[in-house]
This record gives C-alpha cells, structure tokens and sequence, in this order.
C-alpha cells in the first residue's frame, strides 16, 4: 500500500469518497460520478485532490484537498518552478498547456509549482482551486 501524505497541509484534512476503480496514493484524484473518485486523467477540470493511499475499487479512501496544500507528486513531463500545474494520464501531472491564465479559465489548473523537475520525477507544487 502506497501511503501519501503532502509536504504542507496547511491545517487540511482528507476526506473521503468511493472509488470508481483501483487508486494508488499519491496519485491525482478526479469526481467521477455521484460521491465517486476515480484516478486523474490528462487536463482533467474535476480535480478533488491526491490520493492518502491505494484502494481497490469500489473501497472507501482518504482524498488529500488541493487548496493551500503543497503536494509533491511524479510528473509525466517536466516542469518549471513558478509554472502552472494540471492533471496528466494515470495519476500524475503536467505543465499547464497553457498560460496560467488560460488553464485557470478552463478550469484545468490545480496549481503553481514549487520545484522544477523532469520527466518521471517528482514535483512540488501549491494546490489551487
């Protein structure tokens, strides 16, 4: 079991959904259907929060909220400090494809990073709503 916990909670608890399919903590968490979480997808606009841990489908699980919180997550590709944040395929994220601006007005922004890294490794980042 992947256990997660984010590198600043800012006094934010988890909360708990129902999955819709197996989940890996640390892993981005999207709505997928009434009171359901299901694994992030590539600029997803229905982005909850992170995974606490792994659970299968249908289980209940912790969900880490992404406003104020730092999370520190694997990035599908790389990402520069100061630059905008948002889902990618199976859990992980991306640079925003867009200016900050832009993504915010898609609603596909889910926050500013922190670190720089490269592809496969991880990145900090603030969580935005």
């Amino acid at each position: 079991m992947a256990d997660y916990t984010p590198v600043y909670t800012g006094g934010a608890v988890p909360f708990t959904k129902t999955t819709s399919a197996a989940v890996t903590g640390g892993t981005i968490a999207i709505a997928s259907g009434v009171g359901t979480a299901g694994v992030g997808t590539a600029a997803a606009a229905t982005v909850i929060g992170v995974f606490a841990h792994d659970a299968a489908s249908g289980a209940k699980v912790s969900i880490w909220p992404l406003a104020n919180v730092e999370h520190e997550i694997v990035c599908a590709n790389g990402i520069t400090a100061a630059g905008g944040v948002q889902a990618a395929a199976t859990g992980q994220v991306d640079p925003a494809t867009s200016s900050i601006a832009a993504a915010a007005a898609l609603g596909t922004l889910i926050g500013i990073a922190t670190t720089t890294a490269t592809s496969t490794n991880k990145v900090r980042f603030i969580g935005r709503t």
